[in-house]
């Protein structure tokens, strides 16, 4: 892929790159490189294997760019080998921008308001003077968020959520449910563009200005999705009181266009805001639970929150199944700690347990490597009836193998092991250690010991940052 992207900035440029520097991903498969050379400045050489998705990108690029919209510059593109370069728009997002903000302090910071603001007033140009100028008939991967595409997000809501977090459901009741809702929101005037993926990581900011990126999802919709999108984007978490003035803003702004019945936009937003949430924790799932990418499950609590909010305030229409399903959902959910991401500057050693049955668990820090310790010569108290509903965290399982003569020596040595190899990462400045304990089920021995090991670490290395994460815990009982 760097071959290819390197070759096309020589073609285009005439000079070879100085500087090839690799850029932090998104939850897709579409890879970056930050490129400078002299009198050329930085360049983004990116790389997408999908040729349909590239093919909307590049198109819509074009469009909006004609247009005047703030989207980056399209320099040259080799669609054949999926490779192109574009303006570099720098490396703040809204979200970015947000984060740094709220570190300063409590709540939602007053200061990057006027940044959302912005965000907003351009968001009804892209749905309305966007949908005049985009060729739908490359829009991937369909051309209209219509009821199979609706249907496509609620089911993989059901089947990457619901099913790989163990939350039950009945089948027939749901998908009833389903359609009385996909047939809601059909009901909502859909010949607008809609940008699908409209979120503060897909905003950047450049002198304060707001740049929009990854409208490659692009089709004809509803206005009220990409608002949706917008406010309740989950780790953004803003309070009711900023969701409200942005919603009022944006309404105004349409007003001005005379493009909307605010009475009809309110009546269908709320469903709207339902289909968005439940889009993203379909991704949440299968990024986090299947391709086990715990830093996607971090979204989970602040997404169920979204949820309690929605359920006290009443479904838009009857969804009897799926009411039952959100609220399951929120009480499991929503009251949990979602933790920070890690810091790059600074040693992280994730602690993880696991279950055997469902296989390995992968690399979280990206660097390959990492201790895998099997717990499962150990005495198990998931035998005993009376510890089945427990985990290791009990204090009665904790006191049930600390009087196994096992344990102590097996904790002993894993931890030594584990300690030196921290020190020497120290040392040689490294930033990412994974440390493993399995078992037969994930919720007892494994616990157990990641835990302890975890407090261990905690106390003996206070400049490390340790991470916990119990990978079975959906299906604990």
């Amino acid at each position: 892929m760097q071959e290819r992207i390197l070759e096309l900035f020589r073609d285009h440029f005439g000079v070879e790159p100085d500087a090839v520097l690799p850029m932090a991903g998104d939850g897709s498969s579409r890879r970056y490189r930050r490129l400078r050379a002299p009198g050329v400045g930085t360049v983004i050489g990116a790389h997408g294997p999908d040729a349909e998705e590239n093919r909307a990108f590049l198109s819509f690029s074009s469009a909006f760019r004609t247009a005047g919209f703030p989207v980056p510059d399209i320099f040259v593109a080799d669609e054949a080998r999926g490779v192109w370069l574009e303006e570099d728009l720098g490396d703040t997002t809204l979200f970015g921008a947000l984060e740094e903000a709220r570190a300063a302090g409590e709540g939602f910071p007053e200061s990057v308001l006027p940044a959302y603001e912005r965000v907003v007033d351009w968001l009804p140009r892209f749905q309305l003077d966007g949908h005049r100028v985009v060729d739908y008939a490359v829009a991937c991967p369909r051309g209209a968020f219509d009821e199979q595409s609706i249907l496509w997000d609620l089911n993989y809501f059901k089947y990457h959520f619901c099913k790989l977090a163990g939350v039950p459901f009945h089948e027939a009741r749901l998908e009833a449910d389903f359609g009385r809702l996909c047939a809601f929101l059909l009901e909502a005037d859909s010949d607008h563009f809609l940008y699908r993926d409209f979120q503060s990581r897909n905003v950047m900011l450049r002198d304060g200005e707001p740049w929009f990126l990854d409208y490659q999802g692009g089709r004809r919709g509803a206005l009220a999705y990409d608002i949706a999108s917008l406010l309740y984007d989950a780790k953004a978490d803003l309070p009711e009181t900023v969701r409200g003035r942005l919603l009022d803003r944006y309404l105004g702004r349409l007003a001005e266009r005379d493009a909307v019945r605010p009475e009809e936009f309110l009546r269908h937003f709320p469903g709207f805001v339902l289909v968005r949430i439940l889009q993203a924790l379909g991704a949440y799932g299968y990024r986090g639970f299947f391709e086990r990418k715990p830093h996607f499950l971090r979204s989970v609590p602040f997404a169920a929150r979204n949820l309690e909010a929605i359920l006290a305030g009443g479904l838009p229409v009857s969804l009897p199944e799926l009411e039952r399903v959100l609220s399951d959902i929120a009480r499991r959910f929503a009251h949990r700690r979602p933790g920070p991401d890690p810091d790059p500057g600074r040693l992280t050693v994730t602690v993880v347990s696991f279950s055997y049955r469902r296989g390995y668990p992968d690399d979280v820090g990206g660097h390959g490597g990492g201790f895998v310790f099997d717990c499962r010569a150990l005495p198990n108290p998931g035998r005993e009836e009376r510890y089945r509903a427990c985990t290791g965290r009990d204090p009665e399982v904790a006191a049930y193998l600390e009087r196994a003569e096992e344990t102590r020596p097996f904790r002993e040595r894993t931890r030594g092991l584990v300690e030196d190899q921290v020190r020497t990462y120290l040392e040689r400045g490294f930033s990412s250690l994974t440390v493993a304990f399995g078992c037969t089920g994930g919720q007892h021995r494994s616990v157990f010991f990641a835990e302890r090991l975890a407090g261990d670490l905690r106390r003996a290395f206070p400049e490390v940052e340790v991470r916990l994460h119990h990978r079975e815990e959906p299906f604990w009982p």
